[in-house]
């Protein structure tokens, strides 16, 4: 388990809270909510057999007069988003406190984690060659990290029940997608693993 990493993307206040900032917008679904309380037994397991928990935060950086840098296409789909919402060092920014403490926190500001972040520095130097992916969502956050880690040779791992997108079908059209480069299992098959290690 030294070499393994459970990798939490975009689980987030400003995501999952429902004073969050899409809680505030009414953007959510069931899907999502529910991870959390999914997830949380199986990162405490790989914690307690050794492996590293490591959460990725999506970031607004500030810019001019503190205005968030938000990408052209992200602010078309999410015209809500505005100054404060996933602030570095915010409580919007910050980890949901179901799945408190994490290991490690790594700054993304693109649908990959590794894109212009330190996470691939943060698992070389922590020994981590397999990687148990969860978060949101599918078909971007998760979707766009697993490839670039497949890319790099990370062995992947994507938790089906432990991901999910807006809507169902959209999940389920990424998971599919994601065959070719990553191994599908459930999180009650991933705990099995784990505890077996």
């Amino acid at each position: 388990m030294n070499g393994t990493a459970l990798l939490l993307g975009d689980l987030q206040n400003d995501f999952l809270h429902p004073n969050g900032a899409y809680g505030r917008a009414g953007q959510s679904a069931p899907e999502i909510a529910a991870l959390p309380a999914r997830l949380k037994p199986l990162a405490d397991a790989m914690r307690q057999r050794g492996g590293l928990v490591v959460a990725t935060l999506f970031t607004l950086v500030p810019g001019r007069g503190g205005e968030p840098i938000i990408s052209a296409h992200l602010k078309k789909l999410r015209p809500f988003l505005a100054k404060g919402d996933f602030a570095p060092d915010s409580w919007g920014q910050r980890v949901v406190d179901q799945l408190l403490p994490v290991d490690v926190t790594v700054e993304k500001i693109a649908y990959s984690a590794f894109h212009a972040s330190r996470l691939e520095w943060v698992l070389h130097k922590c020994g981590i060659e397999r990687l148990i992916v969860a978060g949101i969502v599918t078909n971007g956050g998760v979707a766009s990290t697993v490839r670039d880690a497949h890319v790099r040779e990370f062995e992947c791992t994507v938790l089906e029940d432990g991901c999910a997108a807006f809507s169902p079908d959209v999940h389920r059209a990424a998971i599919e997608g994601l065959r070719p480069v990553a191994r599908i299992i459930t999180v009650a098959e991933a705990m099995r693993e784990i505890e077996a290690a």
